[in-house]
């Protein structure tokens, strides 16, 4: 295991020499995690690796793949009498078709930021002559906390707890993706943390070279040499760069904890639409805690911001820079965009690092 500075920067040269080595046409290659975006920004890999070699984000910020619908949704409870919201603080600027969450507390809207899931339950408790409902949005990893917190829900008999589910499975979107000619992925950075729950069967059947990594800059050169090396000798196959990590099985009470309470149903994402079973809705044994089961709201029709270009950023297909309104129009304190909200969100990650460098 490197420890010292010195050993670190000396196998970060090695790596990225190989890499110069091995890339010898150009390849565009995708990082699917919204962490793995942030830490290539911060690590400065872009900078090391050759002009043969293009880093493109994909829909891997579960922020950035909410849809403007279930914004409109979320705000359409918040404008409930005797209703409070809890949620995570990433959610409150995400625009909706005519507001946010932030807009909404600002006039009157009862909005708690929380850091887990299991404080929702606790607001809950707290104000029994509210209906607390909690907004239920990632990926595979958090879906096991929020599993547990609907049948903890269940256990104590919370009749004014609910969750707007809003989970999503990674898979399907990169089968989506792979499949759009105008996307040109030749190789894919798969998210360790999602790979920990699910374990690696999941991505087995990907067209394209594919390596779940870590989120060190040298667990991301690893899998970016892994990935050339695969493309220049024209294999394709699924690797593990975060075997310190990730088991082939993956988290299997993980992965039956999410199995009791959801199932898969078709779900509709920003910028790639409605993707075959690539969502998780609560199961009908725990529907009384599910507010699209037990309270359905019907909200406006859902409009998209004119000029953001969120979802074609999100397919990989432009990178930020050339939207028409990032860091003018758009900017991290006035979004138009999901993309730049959240920190790991794709457009706040380039206009936070990407300073004076701002073309793809």
């Amino acid at each position: 295991m490197l420890k010292t500075p010195e050993e670190i920067r000396s196998a970060a040269a090695a790596a990225v020499q190989e890499i110069e080595r091995l890339a010898v046409r150009p390849l565009r290659l995708m990082e699917v995690c919204g962490t793995h975006t942030v830490a290539i920004f911060r690590h400065g890999l872009r900078q090391l690796l050759p002009e043969t070699v293009e880093l493109v984000s994909g829909p891997g910020c579960p922020v950035c793949v909410t849809p403007t619908s279930y914004m409109d949704l979320a705000l359409a409870y918040a404008e409930q009498p005797e209703t409070m919201i809890a949620t995570f603080g990433d959610m409150l600027r995400v625009p909706g078709s005519f507001s946010s969450l932030e807009e909404a507390k600002s006039r009157g809207a009862d909005i708690h930021t929380v850091y887990s899931p299991l404080e929702s339950l606790e607001l809950a408790e707290r104000f029994p002559e509210k209906r607390v409902v909690f907004l239920g949005v990632g990926f595979e990893t958090t879906a096991p906390l929020t599993a547990a917190c609907v049948q903890e829900a269940a256990r104590r008999q919370l009749s004014n707890w609910l969750i707007l589910p809003a989970h999503k499975v990674v898979p399907p979107a990169l089968t989506s993706l792979l499949q759009d000619p105008e996307s040109r992925v030749d190789g894919l950075l798969l998210p360790g943390h999602v790979a920990v729950v699910t374990g690696m069967s999941v991505f087995a059947d990907l067209p394209v070279p594919a390596v779940i990594a870590g989120f060190e800059a040298l667990d991301i050169l690893e899998a970016v040499v892994r990935l050339v090396r695969q493309a220049a000798q024209g294999e394709v196959g699924l690797e593990n760069a975060y075997r310190r990590v990730v088991r082939p099985e993956g988290n299997v009470l993980a992965q039956s904890l999410v199995a009791e309470v959801y199932e898969p149903v078709d779900s509709a994402w920003r910028g790639l639409g409605v993707l075959a079973q690539s969502g998780l809705q609560v199961r009908r044994d725990f529907s009384r805690w599910d507010a699209t089961q037990a309270w359905p709201l019907q909200p406006p029709e859902s409009k998209e911001a004119p000029g953001c270009c969120c979802g074609e950023v999100l397919k990989g297909r432009l990178q930020p820079p050339q939207c028409p309104l990032f860091g003018k129009a758009c900017t991290p304190l006035q979004p138009v965009g999901a993309c730049m909200v959240s920190v790991e969100g794709v457009c706040a990650a380039w206009y936070k690092y990407g300073a004076g460098r701002w073309s793809p």
